[in-house]
């Protein structure tokens, strides 16, 4: 508004000036001409001062109390986020994450961490006083990890709010039922945190939600019945909980959805037809539940399915033939239910959108790897545990696949020619089969992260697949329970290997001290060998190294003090010919007394007293 005094201010400053003016001998239209003028250009003042008190509001005092009793309780913020809040304008652009409306009131608190660095949070917890922000409409507090503490029962009288996300933090205690006043909320997230107890059935008030993600906490109890009334839900997410029940027919009325997510409950009974009825639907995982019956005939019917993912259940009979309608599916995951044969004919000509699938461990047994998955273009193929046997297949389009898993089957043979031009082979998995060949005859594609051949008749050395140029994006190789034999070569720096297990072979030598070169290790297992000489200091530089088992084999020596360095959660060096004090400091001296037994002359907790010890404690 402008200024009601603007009159009379001018008045006082200019009526000598018109005084003086009025006493000269100019014509008066000149004289009524100037101050015309004059008065113009005061309005387009006045109007200017206006609109740069509306473009810089100064924020409401209560507002900027609320958000520094939030960073008062704030004790650590590596985001600096905090940092940017100084002075008495919260609403002037310099507090970062905070938005006002024209009339210096907080709308918008949006604190997020930009990305996934694990070295940026906030820890603390969340003021009460946020709850009198009162025309607050976005409130977003997420990914700080280490904030802590109940959600504040004050966050039910932010009537305004829109949005509310509180998700990737350390939250816990109950859901506030009070977030069921929320009448004009569309969008809850509180994912990613630590809440318990039931979802308040007060949450189905809120009739302009079309977002409700609650996944990755540890709610309990049934979906509420309330959630009904929430007839414009597009998203809803509720994984990774601890949820019972059955899923409600109710769900089948929600005719704008897109995406649900019930993963890794524990929902039991049939799934319910009316689900089937969902159009719009594109996303679809109702996997790790305890889900029975068989998949209904109704499932042809959701025509904007992309993504079905029903794997981890009680599921049996066929695998139906509408499932073939499903002309924008590319992710099918029916894995480890009880389904059995015949498999659809018409899968060979439908699903023609589909990239990948998983068919493992289910009663399929299917002898061969169909002609139809053969021949497509894929991107992963998954087959474990499916019965099939004779020599590996070929893929008439390997240079598209990037995950196969042909564990726990009956192969034969050979794995030389396997690889070819599988250019974009990220995983590979054949574990548990019957197959027979030289590593040191096989060079693994360049962008490999995963080789998984545990459990065959492996023979041959490590040095090929550890030391040349195709293994420097390999993160996890599992060769144990073969019988490859000779020593563990050098590593050489580079190497992003996580886990090494070459466990249950007849490996000779000793463990080089050049492990320390694998920066990235997290599990180590070289157990059950024929491995010499003692444990290399450097073991001890392996600050990521969480599993260590050294086992049944013949180190000799002391357990190095430098293991004491590491966060090791589970560790074995039984049955070697180890000697010599266990070094006294957790983890070491807290694991279990099997950990170290037979072995030549191991002392120490968990193990009794080096000798000549305990009287030395007594004496200090």
């Amino acid at each position: 508004m402008s200024d009601p005094k603007f009159p009379l201010k001018f008045s006082m400053h200019f009526s000598p000036f018109f005084s003086n003016l009025i006493k000269t001998h100019l014509p008066k239209m000149q004289i009524l001409k100037w101050v015309s003028q004059l008065l113009l250009m005061f309005f387009f003042f006045s109007l200017f001062s206006d609109c740069q008190a509306q473009t810089n509001p100064v924020c409401s005092e209560s507002d900027r109390a609320s958000l520094l009793s939030f960073k008062a309780r704030i004790l650590k913020d590596t985001t600096d986020t905090l940092s940017t809040w100084i002075g008495k304008d919260c609403c002037g652009g310099g507090w970062e994450g905070v938005q006002c409306n024209s009339a210096g009131r907080v709308t918008a608190l949006q604190i997020q961490r930009p990305d996934k660095d694990i070295e940026l949070y906030m820890k603390g917890t969340l003021s009460p006083s946020l709850g009198d922000m009162h025309f607050l409409e976005v409130l977003i507090i997420s990914g700080m990890k280490e904030i802590s503490g109940p959600i504040p029962e004050s966050f039910s009288n932010l009537s305004h709010l829109t949005q509310l996300v509180l998700e990737d933090n350390s939250l816990h205690g109950s859901i506030p039922s009070g977030l069921g006043r929320l009448s004009l909320l569309q969008s809850l997230s509180l994912s990613g945190n630590h809440l318990i107890g039931q979802i308040p059935p007060s949450l189905g008030n809120l009739r302009n939600l079309f977002q409700i993600n609650l996944g990755r906490n540890s709610l309990k109890g049934s979906i509420p019945p309330t959630f009904e009334n929430i007839h414009g839900l597009q998203y809803l997410d509720l994984s990774f909980n601890q949820l019972s029940g059955f899923i409600p027919a109710f769900v089948g009325q929600f005719q704008n959805i897109t995406f649900i997510d019930l993963s890794n409950n524990l929902l039991s009974g049939q799934v319910p037809i009316s689900l089937f009825s969902l159009s719009k639907l594109s996303d679809l995982s109702l996997n790790n539940n305890q889900l029975s019956g068989k998949i209904p005939v109704q499932i042809g019917s959701l025509k904007s399915l992309t993504s079905l993912s029903l794997s981890g259940n009680r599921f049996s009979g066929p695998i139906p033939l509408t499932i073939s309608k499903l002309q924008n599916l590319w992710y099918l995951n029916l894995s480890r239910n009880g389904l059995s044969e015949p498999l659809p004919e018409t899968l060979h000509r439908g699903i023609p959108s589909l990239l990948s699938i998983d068919l493992s461990y289910n009663n399929l047994s299917l002898g061969t790897v169909p002609d139809w998955i053969r021949s497509r273009q894929l991107s992963d193929v998954h087959l474990a545990g499916c019965q099939l046997k004779g020599t590996l297949p070929s893929f008439l389009k390997p240079d598209s696949l990037s995950s196969i898993d042909l564990s726990d089957n009956y192969f034969t043979g050979r794995i030389s020619h396997f690889f070819t031009n599988m250019s974009s082979l990220q995983k590979l998995k054949l574990s548990n089969n019957q197959l027979r060949f030289d590593l040191s005859e096989i060079i693994l594609p360049e962008g490999l992260s995963i080789f998984d051949v545990h459990a065959n008749q492996l023979v041959g050395s490590l040095s090929r697949i550890l030391n040349n140029r195709t293994s420097k994006f390999l993160e996890v190789l599992d060769v144990s329970n073969n019988q490859i034999s000779g020593e563990i070569a050098e590593f050489r720096e580079g190497l992003r290997l996580r886990v090494l297990n070459i466990g249950s072979n007849q490996i000779i030598g000793h463990l080089p001290s050049s492990v320390s070169n694998l920066i990235e290790l997290e599990r180590l297992d070289i157990s059950r060998n024929k491995i010499t000489g003692t444990i290399p200091t450097s073991v001890g530089l392996l600050v990521k190294l969480q599993w260590l088992d050294l086992s049944i084999n013949g180190l000799t020596g002391r357990i190095p003090n430098s293991l004491l360095g590491i966060g090791l959660r589970h560790a074995s060096f039984r049955a070697n010919r180890l000697c010599g004090e266990i070094p006294q400091g957790r983890p070491l001296n807290i694991f279990p007394v099997a950990a170290y037994a037979h072995n030549l002359c191991l002392c120490g907790k968990p193990l009794a007293p080096c000798k000549g010890k305990k009287q030395e404690d007594m004496s200090q």
